[in-house]
């Protein structure tokens, strides 16, 4: 397959050079290594990860023009948009949508006068939905990587501003690796919320990026993204194929890896709020991948630092009060947890955590606290129901 004289083969059959230090660590080149003797498995792991970024830069850059150009559907989100986000989206301009990666909707609730992150924002389009939803008093900032990317999406700032009738601009974006947020100025503690559309799943070294988002989260605040997952890990083999990285499944996270990582940043519980199984209808691309069943999901997770990794009973009741915008009748935390305004529900410690130490707070009461424990809650936790071939429902309230 040929896309603007760019042949996908090239990407595929890329060789890493390696000898006593890798080719990409000579001295001069910017590097860290320097040129240095360095250990052999390090270097080269460097190197890998560099090769990968540089494949993705030049699939979304110059082979992937428009969502038609990708061979599957991993990275379309079985979730619809939100009713307030259908009357943003209509008021967007036409090239960001066109040339837009991301096909989910990673959006969540009660942004107005929030600072959001987007990583991987791309051409800009969940930046300026977010952006019209944070308000003016609101400040949104996209990260990406890819030039090509980013030039659509600042060629539109001032445009998009005028659309929703703001008198200051509330949107930027940086070139950078989402690995590496403080090189983009991105400091400690000073996000509500970090969004990601299909993006994090492209990241060579997921630990780092999971751990810039926990440190530029204020306590209490919220990682909302949508991603591809898989029940095993990725063999090697397939790791290293670069148009099915492009694709969004060489790097699916193994669903157990994602929840290891969150627990090593202290986050004991993540919550679904959406998730399916991705079929693979290309039958070069079904042939390679085999056996491995991959899901999209959207997943919310807080920066709490009270959750446990099982649901725990301590008679506690959340009370929604019905006052969150666009959502008078009913407020859904997850798959599993739907709040109807007015109406008293059991929670587990972690749930009622959720809904009143961080920006919902002021929306729910919370009747109980953790004084007296009554044992485990009756939900269970994720890892009890992951052998049922289904994706887990959450880390730990199921």
């Amino acid at each position: 397959m040929t896309i603007d004289k760019l042949n996908l083969r090239d990407l595929e059959e890329r060789e890493i050079v390696t000898g006593e230090h890798c080719l990409a660590c000579t001295a001069g080149s910017g590097s860290s290594c320097q040129g240095t003797l360095a250990d052999e498995n390090t270097c080269c792991e460097a190197a890998v990860k560099e090769d990968k970024k540089q494949a993705v830069k030049e699939y979304y850059g110059k082979v992937f023009k428009t969502q038609k150009d990708l061979k599957t559907s991993a990275c379309c989100s079985i979730q619809a948009f939100p009713e307030p986000v259908k009357s943003i989206i209509k008021n967007i301009e036409p090239e960001i949508l066109d040339r837009f990666y991301g096909c989910g909707s990673p959006i969540p609730p009660l942004l107005e006068g929030c600072n959001v992150l987007d990583l991987g924002s791309g051409t800009g389009r969940d930046v300026y939905i977010a952006s019209a939803l944070a308000g003016e008093h609101g400040f949104v900032t996209g990260v990406d990587m890819t030039d090509e990317q980013l030039e659509i999406a600042r060629k539109h700032k001032n445009a998009q501003m005028k659309r929703f009738g703001f008198k200051r601009c509330n949107a930027d974006f940086k070139k950078g690796y989402i690995e590496d947020l403080k090189e983009c100025g991105i400091k400690d503690d000073s996000q509500d919320v970090v969004i990601s559309n299909y993006v994090i799943n492209l990241s060579p070294d997921k630990k780092s990026v999971f751990s810039e988002i926990f440190r530029v989260l204020k306590p209490g605040g919220e990682l909302y993204f949508s991603d591809v997952f898989a029940d095993r890990r990725i063999p090697e083999d397939i790791k290293n194929d670069h148009v099915l990285y492009g694709e969004c499944l060489s790097g699916a996270m193994y669903i157990e890896d994602f929840r290891r990582m969150l627990r090593e940043l202290r986050c004991l519980d993540y919550r679904v709020m959406s998730k399916r199984n991705i079929n693979i209808e290309d039958s070069e691309v079904a042939a390679k991948t085999g056996n491995i069943v991959f899901y999209s999901m959207t997943i919310r997770a807080f920066k709490l630092y009270d959750t446990e990794d099982l649901c725990e009973d301590f008679g506690q009741a959340a009370y929604y009060q019905g006052t969150i915008p666009h959502y008078p009748h009913h407020f859904q935390l997850d798959d599993h947890h739907l709040f109807i305004a007015h109406k008293p529900m059991l929670v587990c410690g972690n749930t009622a955590s959720m809904v009143s130490n961080t920006r919902f707070g002021k929306h729910f009461k919370i009747l109980g606290d953790r004084k007296v424990h009554y044992g485990s809650f009756v939900c269970g936790s994720a890892a009890q129901k992951a052998g049922n071939g289904d994706a887990p429902s959450g880390g730990s309230c199921c």
